[in-house]
């Protein structure tokens, strides 16, 4: 159902990711700061290749993130918990590299991934997680007009060895239609 999605704008494409994309997105996870809220250190070719896993067991779609002017990998980022009874998806397992935070990346990412749910497989929810203690991530969502829910105490081991307290956030299908006009808006 999920299979061969790809999305794009005039300036990101996303793909599935391929094992051929290792490399290159081994480069970009160099930075050790940027799996402060991450489940794996993917820094480590190990831990990248165990993160990557549920890609190819049809587990998750992950997708490579591609600047299109450059034509090269800037991150990752996919959807997952896939129920189909429930019309329900999460779009997580982002990360961008260091050189691409703070420029308007996250946020083309996440409308797309949220048009692709809403109006191509009728999703009626999509839902995202994070952190409690990442700021910026909770700060985006919030200002991209996502939903913040509730908190799930002592919910995931971080690679650091911490355990996360992890905050739910989401979409509805009948907020969409809102949500894309304000974000187009955004744009201008």
């Amino acid at each position: 159902m999920l299979e061969n999605v790809i999305l794009e704008n005039e300036q990101i494409l996303l793909r599935p990711m391929t094992r051929q994309d290792f490399p290159l997105l081994l480069d970009l996870s160099r930075e050790k700061s940027l799996w402060d809220y991450f489940t794996h250190d993917l820094s480590s070719q190990e831990d990248f290749e165990d993160w990557a896993a549920p890609t190819f067991s049809g587990e998750r779609l992950q997708f490579t993130i591609i600047d299109k002017e450059s034509t090269l990998p800037i991150g990752s980022s996919a959807f997952g918990n896939f129920s189909p009874r429930d019309k329900r998806i999460e779009i997580g397992w982002t990360w961008l590299g260091k050189d691409f935070h703070g420029k308007g990346y996250n946020r083309q990412i996440k409308f797309l991934m949220f048009e692709y749910a809403f109006e191509v497989q009728k999703m009626l929810r999509v839902e995202l997680k994070t952190d409690v203690l990442n700021t910026p991530a909770r700060k985006a969502m919030l200002a991209m007009g996502i939903h913040e829910e509730g908190i799930l105490r002592s919910h995931t081991l971080l690679c650091s060895g911490r355990r996360r307290d992890t905050i739910y956030y989401s979409l509805l299908a009948d907020e969409w239609e809102s949500t894309k006009k304000a974000w187009y808006e955004k744009r201008r």
